[in-house]
C-alpha cells in the first residue's frame, strides 16, 4: 500500500512540475559573458520550423537580490527552455523582464516569465503596437510558421507592469542598471540595458553582430543617432539581437552605423536626382556587405525601406 501511495504521489509530482508548453529540440544553452551577466544565443537565419522560431538572443543578469531577465525569445516553449537554463545557475527569484521591444521574436516568451513572478517593464512607445493590425498580422504569421509552439492554447500577452516613459535607472543586489529609450530606431520603443559594474550592454536589434541587420520600416536617421549613444557607453561586451557576443562593441556598432550610412547615401542621391529605385539599387556597391549573412534575405529590403524614407525625408525639407 505505502508503494503505490508512493508511486501515486511521485505521478502527481511529475505532472506538477511538467512544462506546460510542448518542448523545443533545439538547443537552448546559456553563454556568461560576464561575472553576473549571461545571454541565450539564438540560431542564425530567418524563423523556420528548422530552428523552431529560436532566432534572436536574450540575456539574463543574476544578482544576490534576484535576476533582471533581458528580452524571452520568441515563444513560451523557448522562454521555459531559457527558464531552466537561468535555474541551472540561481535559485534567485526572477525580479524583472526588460522587453527591448515588442517584435515576435523577442517577447513572444512573456507568459513565461509573468507566470515565474517578474515585473514586465517596456516603453511606452509599444502602448499602440500591442492589439494592432500590425500585431495581429504578425501573430498569424508565426502561427501559421510555427503552429506547434504558437498558437491558442499555448500563446497569450500579459500587459506590462510598468511602461516606461523615457530613461531609468536601478540597483538590484549591487549592480546598477542603466535603461536607455533610444527609439524610434529599429522599433519606436526601442531600449537598451547597461550593466554598470560589468560593462555590459544588451541592444536588442540595435546591432545585428557579423551580419546584415533588418531595417524594415525603421527610421535609419534616428537609428544612427542611437548608435551613437550606445557607442558613448564605451561598453566591454555588448550583446546584440542577434549573433554572438561581442568584445569588440565599438567596432560592430560601427559595423551596423556604416551600413545603414551607406544605405542612405546610396539612396539619398537617387532620390535627388529622381531615379528609379531599381536603377539606384544596381548603382549601389553592395560588395563589402554581400557575403554576410542575412544580405540575400534583407539587404533587398532595407534598400527599397530605405530609398522610401528618404523621398519621405525629402518632401519634408
Amino acid at each position: 500500500m505505502r508503494t503505490l501511495l508512493a508511486l501515486i504521489s511521485l505521478s502527481f509530482s511529475l505532472l506538477a512540475t511538467a512544462a506546460p508548453y510542448p518542448p523545443v529540440t533545439v538547443q537552448v544553452e546559456a553563454e556568461q559573458v560576464a561575472p553576473h551577466s549571461y545571454y541565450i544565443p539564438g540560431l542564425p537565419g530567418a524563423a523556420s520550423l528548422a530552428n523552431q522560431g529560436f532566432m534572436s538572443n536574450a540575456g539574463f543578469v543574476v544578482t544576490r537580490e534576484g535576476v533582471v531577465v533581458f528580452d524571452t525569445l520568441g515563444s513560451p516553449s523557448l522562454a521555459s527552455a531559457m527558464l531552466q537554463r537561468i535555474r541551472e545557475v540561481t535559485s534567485a527569484p526572477i525580479k524583472r523582464v526588460i522587453v527591448s521591444h515588442y517584435h515576435a521574436d523577442h517577447f513572444y516568451g512573456i507568459q513565461v516569465f509573468k507566470d515565474a513572478g517578474a515585473e514586465i517593464w517596456a516603453h511606452e512607445g509599444a502602448r499602440h503596437t500591442v492589439g494592432s493590425e500590425d500585431w495581429r498580422l504578425r501573430l498569424q504569421q508565426r502561427e501559421a510558421l510555427l503552429g506547434t509552439w504558437i498558437n491558442d492554447q499555448t500563446q497569450r500577452f500579459p500587459t506590462p507592469d510598468l511602461w516606461l516613459s523615457g530613461d531609468t535607472d536601478f540597483e538590484l543586489g549591487g549592480l546598477h542598471f542603466k535603461i536607455r529609450h533610444v527609439g524610434p530606431a529599429h522599433a519606436p520603443e526601442d531600449l537598451v540595458m547597461f550593466v554598470e559594474e560589468e560593462g555590459v550592454l544588451f541592444v536588442g536589434d540595435l546591432v545585428f553582430k557579423g551580419r546584415v541587420p533588418f531595417v524594415g520600416d525603421a527610421d535609419s536617421r534616428r537609428w544612427l543617432k542611437a548608435l551613437d549613444t550606445l557607442i558613448a557607453f564605451q561598453p566591454k561586451i555588448l550583446v546584440p539581437g542577434h549573433g554572438g557576443a561581442s568584445d569588440d562593441p565599438v567596432g560592430d556598432l560601427t559595423l551596423t552605423r556604416d551600413y545603414l550610412r551607406y544605405l542612405r547615401q546610396v539612396m539619398g542621391e537617387a532620390v535627388e536626382e529622381l531615379m528609379p529605385f531599381e536603377e539606384a539599387y544596381e548603382r549601389g556597391d553592395w560588395s563589402m556587405y554581400e557575403k554576410m549573412p542575412a544580405f540575400r534575405e534583407a539587404h533587398r529590403r532595407n534598400a527599397y525601406n530605405t530609398y522610401i524614407l528618404m523621398e519621405k525625408e525629402s518632401l519634408a525639407k
